[in-house]
């Protein structure tokens, strides 16, 4: 498997163990995604600092995820950007629908917040 999956209290850590998210494990991604939405997770942070190169299908996966957590009405984060996929994403205008933050920490910092509110 590409990805490590920590489930927490409150949400779970979805991390890229690959450099890249691509037409070889987005699919695979995806799937983990759904499942994790069946399992009525309804906050997500996709952790991305090891991958250096994301493609198109990677990007769906990313967008399947904010879509699950938005339907689900909880919070999507992606996290631990590298520079040629935050540039991608900044390309892709998707900086303007996503929550991003430089680490995981800072994510669960958020989703702490968001939870006091």
């Amino acid at each position: 498997m590409d990805f490590d999956i920590i489930k927490k209290e409150g949400h779970s850590v979805v991390k890229v163990l690959g450099s890249k998210l691509d037409t070889n494990n987005a699919p695979a991604l995806k799937s983990e995604l759904v499942m994790l939405g069946n399992e009525d997770e309804k906050n997500i942070i996709l952790d991305l600092s090891q991958c250096n190169f994301v493609d198109s299908s990677g990007l769906s996966a990313i967008l399947v995820a904010n879509r699950l957590c938005e339907d689900a009405i909880g919070t999507f984060i992606l996290s631990g950007l590298q520079p040629d996929v935050e540039d991608l994403v900044h390309i892709s205008m998707l900086h303007t629908v996503l929550l991003i933050t430089k680490t995981v920490e800072e994510s669960e910092q958020l989703l702490e917040r968001k939870g006091k509110r």
